[in-house]
């Protein structure tokens, strides 16, 4: 799980915060997102940074971009800090709905925001979910029915 914190900023509706995820980091991993164990260093480990995340992710539908990997990773996480959460989760995969509403094109979240004019620091989780958000919205906006494309995964 990538995310940032700005000067520990939370509320339900703007989060970030570099996560230490206590094992070496991928080179490939470094490089695509400038983001190293330098970085992380004095970050939260998830144990800790899912006490204060849990609220939130317990609030809605998860929306992500490619969520099943996400959902993975995040899947994975709770398992390594043997954290028990819940069986299964709603969410809505914007790569899924976009493959659907704009076929014929490529559903990359950068091309996906160039196609839409929405900013992007690519493969900076802050600005990848905003980004992820607003797509989301442009769906919607363009009569979209977000009900058609949530889905449930299993954490169990």
């Amino acid at each position: 799980m990538q995310t940032r914190r700005k000067a520990h900023h939370s509320d339900l509706h703007n989060f970030s915060s570099y996560v230490n995820p206590e094992v070496d980091f991928d080179p490939f991993n470094t490089k695509l997102t400038g983001i190293s164990a330098a970085t992380v260093k004095d970050a939260p480990t998830f144990e800790v940074l899912w006490k204060e995340i849990q609220p939130m992710m317990e609030s809605g539908i998860l929306v992500a971009h490619n969520a099943v990997f996400d959902l993975s990773v995040l899947k994975a996480c709770l398992g390594a800090y043997d954290i028990t959460w819940k069986k299964s989760v709603r969410f809505l995969c914007t790569v899924q709905a976009g493959r659907k509403l704009l076929p014929g094109m490529k559903h990359n979240l950068n091309i996906l925001c160039d196609y839409y004019g929405v900013p992007l620091d690519h493969h900076k989780a802050d600005s990848d979910s905003r980004a992820c958000a607003e797509i989301l919205l442009k769906y919607i906006a363009d009569s979209a029915n977000e009900k058609d494309f949530i889905r449930t995964y299993r954490l169990t």
